[in-house]
């Protein structure tokens, strides 16, 4: 089975190796289509599924995958999200969410100041590319659940999705 992933990211790229290891992995770098911060569930869930279009588009395989993060506000209080969109060959779209998480205030605030979540948590932890490894996610769950993890566990909704209506 082959399958193409709109990702260069590593923690995106792992996750679909950790659900699909008997597939052979393509990635294509895309753009989302949307944000650069996506600040909501709707722009969250368009992005992945921009993402799994675009790679169709550009190289034709049986499954197409987006994964893209986010923010969304419940109430007044701003969580992390995560979204991905499995397409087919077809055109039949899978889409699935995962874990959230409540934000810090102070990250919240810069984030409405219109900084990008990887950016700001580069600077809040001094590391960097915490985007590319353990993700906000990880940091605030003491590496408990990690991008990579988050990732992975909306790839398995996706593929368990697919896989049921495909048995």
């Amino acid at each position: 089975m082959n399958i193409i992933i709109g990702s260069l990211n590593p923690a995106k790229v792992k996750a679909v190796r950790e659900v699909f290891p008997e597939a052979s992995i393509s990635q294509v770098d895309v753009d989302s289509g949307v944000s650069r911060q996506p600040f909501s569930d709707e722009e969250t869930k368009r992005g992945a599924i921009n993402r799994a279009f675009s790679c169709m588009n550009i190289t034709p395989s049986p499954i197409a995958i987006g994964l893209e993060g986010g923010v969304m506000f419940v109430g007044n209080q701003l969580f992390l999200c995560n979204w991905g969109a499995l397409v087919t060959a077809e055109q039949k779209v899978y889409a699935a969410s995962g874990a959230r998480i409540l934000l810090p205030l102070e990250i919240t605030e810069q984030l409405l100041q219109g900084k990008e979540l990887g950016d700001i948590m580069d600077n809040y932890v001094k590391r960097y590319l915490v985007r590319k490894k353990e993700g906000a996610v990880g940091i605030f769950t003491n590496e408990r659940i990690t991008r990579q993890k988050m990732f992975a566990h909306v790839v398995e909704l996706l593929r368990g999705q697919w896989e049921y209506e495909n048995r």
